[in-house]
């Protein structure tokens, strides 16, 4: 049977640990309590009910000593409370703390009074965050009443234009007027008039004032044109929030189409009125149906809060009455009960609210499609990714040992043979195997994530439905791996089968465009979630200053900086296929060249520009100095890897310095961020020496092994300027092993920057999304 305490530790909510009941710290004072017994009396009474023979020793009268000690009990108990629980009101008459007030039974025993001081700390505790969180989530959910009555009211005004004008050019411009309907809540103070003009008129400006009063924005009067009746014209702008490039070219777009058709050109048009943009009510509607989830996931979590914090006190309360030998759980429990965390049904009847609402207005009245939203299904991990993890690692050990034996027959790696086949061959398999690397590494890391509880899918804003878990990085990877193994291996086969050289060097060539193929598959098999999110991940970064950065985009950036070996072969093996495929040059220019040094230089350089970028458009959106810190840090490392690339071709003393002097600079600088800002390390004020105070893993030991051994990885670039004297196989080689080293080190920097940021998300009780909403406050406006 699980112990109470390891059950709670798995299933409370990381992110509000702080807030739960400190089960393990009332535990210790129980011990206490009853290591006091024992030695105030050198035989302890027996306990009620649950006393066991060696409690009274060996003898005929146990049975009736226990009788009367039951009897004995009972009627001390009838006598008085043993407990009274107070409820106390601050000075401020909003806040309640209990407080406990023992009998005189303990008055002997200091342990009992600290036990109950820390118990009644807990409660108060509980009960503070609880109601503190159900105001938040009571005043969400009233902000999205509002903000929904405000799309449904604009969706009505676009009915009733369609129904008034179906014309198909007025409907695809999104143009319509303001004429209310019956069925909104904004108009149904405009009185009837005999004149059908002025009560258009009456009802277009009561619909505005009443949308602008709850936080539609609309062009300024004084720009607002007339038709031929006398109606204003004027354009509600919705604002949707530049989270992706795509919402920012529509937002861009959107605003200046609606200054177009509030132009001057209009005003003699024949159907002349007010202007909504259809495809922003759509986003707002996705926004505001994402924010309801996320309210409802906040109130089921809640309600999970209160239930395991009951069961904790329940549990503790027993354990007490098992020690002390006395009942004295009853009247503290009552007072639990009658506490707000317990007895408080607001979050349950706003989850009734929110799963009816979602149900009528996003789902079609379908409650189990409005289900599927809400409450999403978390798939079960399938033995049959296990099996196939296993399978593809057995096929890939095989598959290798046989390329070295055919490798070594072939005489693959003479002299006369290999410098055209690592020219060929070499740079698309580092490719892959430099990518199933990091893909590894990222299984490990969630496996990691898993086993600490650091909630990652809350952290990247990933679906728990569509997630990768640490099995599928495994597949993923022993799968590409297998695959690039088998194609060596038919490679190896069909050049001693004496094949043309041009058609066999086209198998690596092709195995790379399968797998571009692959990712931008449209088709749902092979992790298609995953495969859009990658490549929307890595949209979002080549369009880094043009849209508000997420921690996954930057998060991905910075694995392409350990990735700048990758994108060179990348840069190597395309150059290869146009060469051979279309002719359009020779294969040798591909490793020299003026087009060659300035594609080395672009792709050392982009990286670290792109992520340069993201912490620019951070300063701009956050205002905070520390971008613009981190900003340096990566310059630093674009001026040392151009500097490094111009020493690989130009040996000189003088290159020698700069390549010293820059690289030295760029990563003391990166180590410093690691260890400080990434990490949150190295405080000297801390209770764990040049640590942080909160850590995950328990060992403290593995903290400074880290980061010794993220130092030592730093300095890996120290080998590109010794100049070793090697053959091309063991030049080869050692890149490879450097870049595979870079990636070791990218995944075990990985762990620790999450774990920053997931003790962030603790400390400031952040358990759900907070999504923005479309239509905004005008108070916030101001």
């Amino acid at each position: 049977m699980v112990k109470f305490s390891k059950e709670l530790e798995a299933q409370l909510i990381p992110e509000w640990k702080e807030a739960f009941v400190n089960y393990k710290q009332l535990k210790k004072h129980i011990k206490r309590i009853k290591l006091s017994r024992v030695q105030k009396h050198q035989q302890p009474p027996p306990c009620v009910g649950g006393s066991s023979a060696a409690d009274f020793g060996r003898s005929i009268f146990d049975s009736f000593r226990f009788v009367a000690n039951k009897f004995c009990f009972n009627s001390d108990n009838n006598k008085q409370d043993l407990i009274q629980v107070r409820r106390k009101t601050m000075k401020d008459g909003e806040e309640e703390v209990y407080e406990t007030e023992l009998a005189q039974l303990f008055s002997e025993e200091d342990e009992v009074h600290v036990f109950f001081a820390s118990l009644d700390e807990e409660l108060n505790k509980v009960n503070q965050f609880y109601k503190k969180q159900e105001i938040e989530f009571l005043e969400r959910g009233e902000m999205l009443n509002k903000q929904l009555q405000i799309m449904l009211d604009l969706n009505q005004l676009l009915i009733e234009k369609r129904r008034k004008n179906p014309s198909p050019k007025a409907f695809n411009a999104g143009i319509f007027p303001h004429s209310p309907t019956r069925n909104s809540n904004f108009s149904k103070s405009v009185g009837e008039s005999d004149n059908e003009s002025n009560s258009e008129i009456s009802q277009t400006e009561e619909v505005m004032t009443t949308l602008e009063r709850n936080g539609v924005n609309f062009v300024k009067s004084a720009t607002r044109m007339k038709t031929k009746k006398g109606k204003a014209k004027m354009a509600i702008r919705i604002d949707i929030p530049a989270t992706t490039p795509s919402r920012s070219i529509t937002a861009v777009t959107s605003m200046l189409w609606e200054d177009l058709v509030n132009s001057p050109i209009k005003e003699g048009s024949g159907g002349g009125g007010e202007f909504i943009n259809k495809r922003k009510i759509q986003y707002a509607q996705k926004m505001i149906r994402s924010a309801f989830v996320e309210l409802y996931k906040g109130l089921g979590l809640l309600k999970t809060y209160s239930s395991l914090n009951m069961v904790a006190f329940s549990k503790i309360l027993k354990k007490f009455d098992k020690v002390s030998c006395q009942q004295t759980s009853t009247n503290y429990l009552k007072e639990v009960k009658r506490s707000h965390f317990v007895s408080s049904d607001k979050v349950v009847r706003l989850m009734d609210e929110v799963e009816s609402i979602f149900t009528k207005h996003f789902a079609n009245n379908d409650r189990k499609k409005a289900m599927k939203f809400l409450r999403p299904q978390q798939q079960k991990a399938s033995h049959m990714v296990t099996f196939l993890v296993g399978l593809c690692t057995g096929s890939f050990v095989s598959l290798f040992c046989i390329y070295a034996i055919l490798a070594h027959l072939c005489g693959i790696f003479s002299p006369s043979t290999e410098t055209t086949y690592m020219d060929s061959v070499y740079p698309v398999f580092s490719v892959f195997a430099l990518f199933s690397l990091h893909l590894f590494m990222y299984g490990c890391n969630l496996y990691m994530w898993k086993g600490t509880r650091i909630n990652h899918n809350f952290i990247f804003e990933f679906s728990q439905s569509t997630a990768l878990k640490h099995r599928d990085a495994f597949l993923m990877c022993t799968i590409f791996m297998t695959t690039v193994v088998g194609a060596m291996v038919i490679h190896l086969v069909l050049r001693a089968a004496a094949f043309s050289p041009n058609q066999v060097d086209a198998i690596p060539g092709i195995l790379l465009l399968s797998f571009i193929a692959l990712l931008i598959c449209p088709f749902d098999f092979f992790y298609r979630p995953t495969r859009f999110c990658f490549l929307r991940v890595l949209r979002n970064i080549a369009c880094s200053p043009f849209y508000k950065v997420l921690l996954v985009d930057f998060f991905m950036a910075d694995q392409l900086t350990s990735q700048i070996p990758l994108l060179r072969h990348l840069e190597t093996t395309s150059c290869h296929i146009f060469a051979r495929t279309f002719r359009t040059h020779h294969p040798e220019s591909c490793h020299s060249g003026r087009l060659y040094v300035e594609l080395t230089y672009i792709i050392s350089f982009m990286p670290y520009y792109w992520r340069a970028l993201q912490c620019t458009r951070r300063w701009f959106d956050d205002g905070d100095v520390n971008h613009l810190l981190n900003m340096g840090k990566y310059v630093s490392a674009m001026v040392a890897a151009g500097a490094r690339v111009t020493y690989s071709r130009q040996d000189n003393h003088l290159w020698f310095a700069m390549v010293l002097v820059t690289s030295v600079v760029a990563t003391l600088y990166q180590l410093y961020w690691d260890f400080v800002k990434d990490w949150g390390l190295l405080n000297p004020n801390s209770k764990n020496p040049w640590l942080r105070d909160d850590l995950i893993l328990k060992n403290k030991t593995i903290y400074y092994i880290s980061m010794a051994l993220n130092v030592v990885l730093r300095v890996a670039w120290v080998e590109t300027i010794m100049h070793l004297r090697l053959g091309p196989i063991q030049t080869r080689l050692l890149e490879f092993l450097l870049a595979s080293l870079e990636v070791i080190r990218r995944g075990h920097w990985n762990f620790y920057r999450l774990e920053n940021e997931h003790l962030n998300n603790v400390g400031h009780f952040r358990a759900v999304k907070a999504v923005p909403l479309p239509f905004r406050e005008i108070d916030s406006d101001s």
